[in-house]
């Protein structure tokens, strides 16, 4: 988050970006990190700083106690969550064409993990609070990157100044901040190296979340991350190897692929 903030002040102190659609001409030459966006947009964006944090801290233990496969499966339902925040959020109203395609997305799913139903109440009930953590988070950067006349860059800005000090104290209290700093490796020129470009990444991937949501959907934000799957478990067969072929698995991503590719249809169309 530190590491976000800073390049987006550099990128605005040299006027390469800017923070919102419109600023006005007192926005557009100001170098003070207190006033590139004004208090009262900054509190706008609180609803979107604290789903953030919740889908961060949910999300984090919901990959414990459920194996991959059926993790993915439940996973896959943000999709149904996300229509019905979009809707609640935003007022937005699908066709039967797109509720069509989310269903096989989500058919494809369960298919994919039918041969792992390994049945865990907490580890369960914790995947599914993620998947709405998930849901009203990308459905909160839809309404507030609307209602603020913030950019994705601003929002950004905003929700970092949020959520960092936070983060930064839980940190403290969790006893992960000592952990680090006597970390032995921490000074170390080649795991600066990495930890610079893990950094970069998380910029780059959190803009991308930002930009698609703002530009598109909270809806098409969640079946872009669904197809990351397809690529993941490519990669990682070409990478690593030693992973079983499971005929429902590869029927259930199939299906969750021409899901995915039929709704792009669907947008195109203008369906």
């Amino acid at each position: 988050m530190t590491s976000s903030c800073l390049l987006l002040y550099a990128l605005r102190y040299w006027k390469i970006i800017s923070f919102k659609h419109v600023e006005s001409k007192e926005e557009s030459i100001s170098r003070n990190p207190a006033t590139l966006v004004s208090l009262e947009t900054l509190v706008h964006t609180l609803p979107l700083a604290f789903s953030y944090l919740l889908y961060m801290v949910v999300s984090m233990e919901s990959v414990r106690g459920i194996s991959v496969p059926m993790y993915t499966t439940l996973r896959r339902t943000t999709i149904a969550f996300t229509m019905v925040m979009e809707y609640i959020f935003v007022g937005q109203k699908h066709s039967l064409s797109v509720v069509c395609t989310v269903a096989i997305i989500i058919l494809g799913a369960l298919v994919a993990g039918a041969r792992d139903l390994s049945y865990d109440s907490y580890s369960y009930a914790v995947v599914f609070i993620s998947n709405i953590c998930t849901a009203v988070y990308l459905a909160s950067v839809a309404r507030v990157g609307k209602s603020s006349g913030l950019n994705s860059f601003g929002l950004m800005w905003c929700n970092g100044l949020l959520c960092g000090p936070i983060l930064l104290c839980w940190t403290f209290i969790r006893g992960d901040l000592e952990l680090t700093m006597n970390f032995p490796y921490l000074l170390f020129p080649g795991f600066q190296v990495v930890m610079l470009l893990s950094c970069i990444l998380a910029f780059l991937l959190n803009y991308s979340v930002f930009l698609n949501t703002t530009l598109n959907s909270a809806l098409t934000q969640t079946i872009c991350g669904n197809l990351k799957d397809l690529f993941t478990i490519g990669i990682g067969w070409l990478l690593f190897g030693g992973l079983p072929f499971d005929s429902l698995n590869v029927v259930g991503q199939s299906l969750g692929f021409l899901g995915s590719c039929l709704y792009a249809y669907c947008k195109l169309r203008g369906m």
